[in-house]
């Protein structure tokens, strides 16, 4: 029922007076800045690692990529459904295993040259070569013999001619393994024969007939423990076969289970051998073995997946699998030989395909976008200018956009956010994100699960969602966000069965601190180490690690201090294991439950803690290849309850959005990534602007809607936008 216009002004009134109070001028940070307003204005609360997609895994990060770069797909800014980018169309083969993308004709990069599927070919391998060293080159492991291409190990030498790897463990003695690019393999389970064009041709091995055992690591084991010795031999290399091994590996070897021979060759058979470097061999065997290929004409990207990848195509439109310029890239190289990592990405040099380009970068202030008129679809992009600030402290960031210098935040004071509530412009929602807390299993007293359990259980979460976050977060106790639909998840193990909530917490209470006298600690033990919580800049980081520390002193009498890093110090901290206990987050990069879990498979880019399972990688690789989608989410829950019971990372809550935007933009959805797009924003004119609210909560309180009143639209006009419920204009 619609409210009285009297009743509702006085809402109106209340609420802006309420927060009067922070919207004092504080030396704006865009007046300081002596520039003129850009068409739009987003604060990103903090300084960007890089403008390099390849490197970079942030959420910050991730809204300036998706402004400049452009994948494959792009998403609907409401539904996230994969759209048209830099591939006009696609096709998927029945298994699921094949995709077939032609590229969109005439697409330029921004300094005017043609962008076809050899620029995502060479993308993507950078993406998975180690010398990029890309936390998300794991991504991409969905992909044909991807993953055992990245892992080739760099300390030892390849054999092209059968794909095997050779370690010299003194001179002339060696231990040989093999490689998932073993090219006798094929001859021995039969399969097609090699061509006579072929770059690694077969010219000697026998064909192996009879029984073989099982497939394993690319080859066959009677393949490798009774044929490969004679095939050396047979083409006259003297050598003497030291050791086998076994299954159950030689003398507790740390490689035991990679390594199948150690031999003894002379010098002369050493060098005959033609043994090259991990890098070369990487380059004979990427278009063979990798399955990532580019049409000779660059209209169409072939890719081969090992099993089904369900959320694929959202891969695709991921900022990892953005393309970057080879020929920006290899100009840089030859202009400045010794510093062309960083050349490459200053403004002035960087070459993008996305909606924007870089103008300008001001380190801890602000990068300046300019629309890109090269960009295919510049006709649907309404923005000339964006500015996206740097600004860390939320309540100048609060002042400037309830001052109208800024058009968008993502995250208010908490301390307001009950205020904010009413207001037309705050609709928080439930949001694809986990806050959790890293702990180092590497360092004692951490290493011991006791501990971890003891410090998880001692935890209030109503408490921190009811007087921090305020925005309708929820508590949480496993890793995946109960807010995705289908998956049924596994939680550690906590009370849950008592009358009041106030009972369980006291339960748990006493549970951890006999956890801790089992692990030794407490008066008839030893003295607890005093240990740190690590937090990136930011109010609510700051406030729920003081919470704890206060509560773990106070409940279980430890010693904890406070430690604030900026961002990239933060990071750096986290990839080094320089830290006790972590404050972390995780958004899910894709609608699915693999994205939380896969962070956490032993020595993973993202895990950062040092834990690893054996069995917990085993399921999860084995979630990969199942096709009965209920069975895969059957192995993912079992491999989310390893996890929780281990504790490398502690579950706070679930996230809720808690975005804040100019009434008046268009083209912004609530989803559940909250995800967002430059590409498709405008502004609203007037009569825009009043059908929206006529049609949204009546009760709402209005606030000013900043801006054009005859509205910012693309040039192909008002029909080229994107509005809630529509589709996408094509």
């Amino acid at each position: 029922m619609a409210s009285s216009p009297r009743p509702a002004r006085l809402r109106q009134l209340l609420a802006l007076a309420i927060l009067a109070g922070l919207a004092v001028a504080a030396g704006s940070v865009l007046a300081a800045a002596r520039l003129d307003r850009a068409d739009f204005v987003l604060n990103n609360a903090t300084e960007i690692q890089s403008l390099d997609p390849h490197t970079v895994t942030g959420v910050p990060e991730g809204r300036v990529m998706r402004a400049i770069y452009e994948g494959l797909v792009v998403k609907h800014p409401e539904t996230l459904a994969p759209l048209p980018g830099m591939a006009a169309s696609w096709e998927v083969s029945d298994d699921g295993l094949h995709y077939r993308f032609h590229m969109r004709s005439g697409a330029v990069w921004s300094d005017g040259e043609l962008i076809d599927a050899e620029d995502f070919a060479f993308a993507w391998r950078r993406l998975l070569s180690p010398e990029t060293a890309a936390e998300y080159a794991y991504q991409l492991w969905c992909v044909e013999g991807a993953e055992a291409w990245t892992l080739l190990p760099d300390d030892r030498r390849y054999r092209a001619f059968d794909g095997s790897w050779w370690q010299e463990i003194e001179p002339g003695r060696f231990r040989v393994g093999r490689t998932d690019f073993v090219r006798t393999a094929s001859v021995a389970a039969g399969s097609r024969p090699f061509t006579s064009n072929d770059p690694m041709q077969h010219v000697g091995f026998p064909e192996v007939r009879g029984s073989r055992t099982e497939e394993a690591d690319g080859g066959t084991a009677d393949f490798w423990r009774y044929e490969f010795t004679r095939a050396l031999q047979r083409d006259g290399y003297e050598l003497q076969v030291l050791a086998t091994n076994s299954s159950d590996g030689l003398d507790g070897d740390p490689d035991a289970s990679r390594w199948v021979f150690e031999l003894q060759l002379d010098p002369d058979a050493v060098a005959r051998l033609e043994l090259m470097d991990a890098a070369t061999f990487r380059e004979l065997t990427w278009r063979e073995h990798v399955g990532i290929k580019a049409s000779d004409d660059g209209t169409v990207l072939d890719v081969t997946l090992n099993q089904p990848t369900p959320y694929f195509l959202d891969l695709c439109a991921f900022y990892p699998l953005f393309p970057v310029s080879a020929s920006a890239i290899e100009r840089a190289k030859e202009r400045w030989p010794a510093t062309w990592r960083i050349e490459w990405l200053k403004p002035e040099h960087l070459v993008t395909n996305g909606p924007y380009r870089v103008a300008f970068r001001r380190v801890n202030d602000r990068i300046r976008l300019a629309k890109n008129s090269t960009y295919w679809d510049a006709d649907r992009v309404a923005f000339d200018t964006i500015d996206v600030l740097a600004v860390d402290h939320l309540g100048t960031s609060l002042n400037l956009y309830l001052t109208g210098e800024v058009d968008w935040i993502d995250r208010p004071i908490a301390g307001v956010i009950p205020r904010l509530m009413p207001r037309e412009d705050f609709e928080p929602a439930p949001y694809l994100g986990s806050y959790f807390y890293r702990v180092n299993t590497t360092k004692p007293p951490f290493d011991d699960v006791r501990v971890r359990r003891a410090l998880a259980l001692a935890i209030d979460r109503r408490e921190i969602c009811e007087k921090i976050t305020k925005s309708g977060e929820q508590p949480a106790h496993g890793i995946v966000p109960r807010s995705l639909a289908g998956y049924p998840g596994a939680d550690f193990a906590h009370a849950r069965d008592e009358a009041t909530y106030e009972a369980n917490l006291a339960k748990d209470l006493d549970e951890a601190k006999r956890l801790l006298a089992d692990a030794g600690y407490g008066p008839d033990g030893d003295e607890f180490p005093t240990f740190e919580i690590l937090y990136n800049t930011d109010q609510t980081h700051k406030d729920v690690a003081e919470v704890l520390a206060s509560r773990w002193a106070r409940d279980l009498g430890l010693s904890v201090k406070t430690l604030n890093q900026e961002w990239k110090v933060y990071l750096d901290s986290q990839r080094t294991l320089d830290y006790d206990v972590s404050r972390s987050a995780w958004i899910g990069d894709y609608l699915d439950a693999n994205s939380f879990l896969d962070l956490w498979v032993t020595d993973g880019e993202n895990n950062r803690t040092g834990w690893g399972d054996a069995r917990y990688d085993a399921l999860i690789a084995q979630a990969a290849r199942e096709p009965n989608e209920a069975r895969r989410l059957e192995l993912l829950t079992e491999a989310e309850a390893i996890l929780m019971e281990a504790l490398p990372v502690i579950p706070l809550y679930d996230y809720t959005t808690r975005n804040l935007t100019n009434p008046r933009l268009g083209g912004f959805f609530g989803n559940a990534l909250d995800e967002h797009f430059p590409k498709f924003f405008y502004w609203m004119d007037d009569a825009e602007l009043a059908a929206k609210r006529a049609a949204g909560d009546p009760d709402a309180v209005r606030v000013p809607a900043r801006g054009p009143s005859a509205g910012m639209y693309p040039p192909a006009g008002r029909d080229a936008v994107y509005r809630a419920s529509n589709e996408a204009p094509r």
